[in-house]
């Protein structure tokens, strides 16, 4: 592979800020987190990725209702690529946030589970996927997924399906940097075909996909810790950060274990986060 791939797909942390202040967060996102990020940044680069052949761009953080960068940013790329969000969807029970965002069209928008063991949290997802989809909005869940509550993420599972959403619309997302889910388990719990993301039965970087944290440093995945400043808001200056970098391991020493190549199980992989067209 040459140094300088064909990145069709971003994923770009809006800020670090985050009511919801998880403790295993990998972006360590919190309350008063911050963001290197203005909009008009935002909008330089997404655009010109786009005119070289980036086909979607997926926005995090940190939480991205949480940041007014989001709003403009989805504006200002309406039509030009897929765009996409990962929400923790606590800031969608306001009625006005909800129709805030549907007004703002984005491509797609999977709501977390991060505490599959809480019923409430289940149960509110499910209900604002619901809301999201019967709006027009396509809508998911990404599932995280721990080594030490399988049980409780079998059981979320198991109620997303019951509820209509099935394995299609869940990406499962196994716990890094600890408390890491092999794929065996990851298989077992999700019970069927199901997506996940790219590295899920080994850690290497994508031929198509890299991601931009809210200091702007780029990395081939958001979980490691090998990144590299982004000195130009340009798909040029993307290239150029990516040149040489390398990707450091991300779990933990328990889950150095290839899945077979192929397995039929793992109907999809997708990048990162899992949002993708």
């Amino acid at each position: 592979m040459t140094d300088d791939v064909i990145i069709e797909r971003l994923s770009i942390e809006l800020s670090q800020r985050c009511s919801k202040a998880c403790w295993f967060c990998y972006s360590g996102s919190h309350t008063g987190g911050g963001t290197r990020w203005t909009a008009d940044a935002l909008r330089e680069l997404v655009l010109d990725c786009a005119t070289f052949g980036v086909r979607a761009v997926s926005f995090g953080g940190g939480e991205p209702l949480e940041s007014p960068l989001l709003w403009p940013t989805l504006a200002a790329t309406r039509g030009r690529l897929f765009r996409s969000l990962t929400t923790h969807g606590l800031g969608l029970r306001d009625p006005v946030a909800l129709t805030r965002l549907v007004a703002a069209a984005p491509d797609k928008v999977h709501v977390s589970i991060h505490f599959p063991g809480n019923t409430a949290e289940v149960e509110r997802v499910i209900e604002q996927v619901h809301a999201l989809a019967s709006r027009g909005i396509r809508s998911g869940v990404n599932l995280l997924v721990r080594r030490s509550r399988a049980r409780a993420a079998a059981r979320a599972a198991a109620r997303l399906r019951a509820a209509g959403i099935d394995n299609r619309r869940v990406v499962f997302l196994p716990m890094r940097g600890q408390d890491t889910p092999t794929p065996q388990q990851l298989a077992a719990i999700a019970g069927g075909p199901f997506q996940s993301m790219s590295c899920l039965t080994a850690c290497a970087r994508s031929p198509r996909f890299c991601a931009i944290s809210w200091d702007k440093t780029v990395a081939w995945c958001s979980y490691t810790s090998s990144r590299a400043p982004l000195r130009a808001l340009t798909y040029a200056g993307l290239q150029t950060a990516l040149r040489g970098l390398g990707l450091s391991y991300c779990g933990d020493g328990l889950v150095r274990v290839r899945a077979r190549a192929g397995d039929p199980r793992v109907s999809r992989n997708t990048d990162d986060a899992g949002i993708s067209p």
